[in-house]
């Protein structure tokens, strides 16, 4: 099976990225994680997705805040697909990366999910995955059986509340 590479900007982005490796875990998916700044390490950033296809990576997710140019330097430097997490900062409250991430320009696409949303950003790098592998797919199906049946049952105590 393909890995999933996380890379974050900086170690302060570290308690966003740690929910996408959770989830990542959760599924079984193998992954590894960096820091590389598309400012301050760009020829390291450009060599890591250069190389990542070669180095066993099926899906790189790309976390950062602010300028938030990390998922696109990424994703200018390789095919595989990427998901940029944008991620809240103080100044604008993650709508600068938010914006940033998700204005791509035409052929180098970036997947954006919602800020700070890592658990999306590793359920669709599982999504992705599991286009080749019967297995995840499968698990994916059944995570979303769980969810539907939690959300029945609590719809079904609400109602016997509050409709009678």
């Amino acid at each position: 099976m393909k890995k999933v590479a996380i890379v974050m900007g900086s170690d302060s982005d570290l308690p966003v990225v740690e929910k996408a490796a959770a989830k990542l875990e959760e599924f079984g998916v193998p992954f590894e994680v960096h820091i590389f700044s598309a400012h301050r390490t760009p020829d390291e950033a450009r060599d890591f997705a250069a190389n990542a296809r070669a180095n066993g990576i099926g899906v790189i997710i790309a976390a950062a805040g602010m300028a938030a140019h990390l998922a696109g330097a990424l994703a200018a430097n390789t095919t595989l697909p990427v998901i940029g997490i944008p991620l809240k900062s103080k100044t604008l409250d993650g709508v600068d990366a938010l914006l940033s991430t998700v204005q791509m320009p035409s052929g180098i696409p970036v997947a954006t999910v919602a800020i700070d949303g890592a658990a999306n950003a590793a359920l669709l790098s599982v999504e992705i995955l599991a286009v080749t592998d019967e297995r995840l797919a499968q698990k994916l199906a059944d995570v979303r059986t769980i969810a539907k049946q939690k959300v029945l049952a609590k719809n079904a105590s609400i109602e016997a509340r509050f409709n009678r």
